[in-house]
């Protein structure tokens, strides 16, 4: 009884939250991108 309790109150939580997914995240993620792109390039050249 407990249980099925639980697990009705850990599903409507889930349902509830918005995960953002990182193909999602637009200008931070590209940001993020060309930082660690510039980078790699510093270190070939080296």
């Amino acid at each position: 009884m407990a249980q099925t309790r639980f697990v009705k109150s850990v599903v409507a939580n889930a349902e509830k939250i918005e995960v953002q997914m990182p193909w999602a995240r637009g200008v931070r993620r590209a940001a993020m991108i060309a930082r660690r792109n510039t980078a790699q390039r510093k270190l070939k050249s080296a």
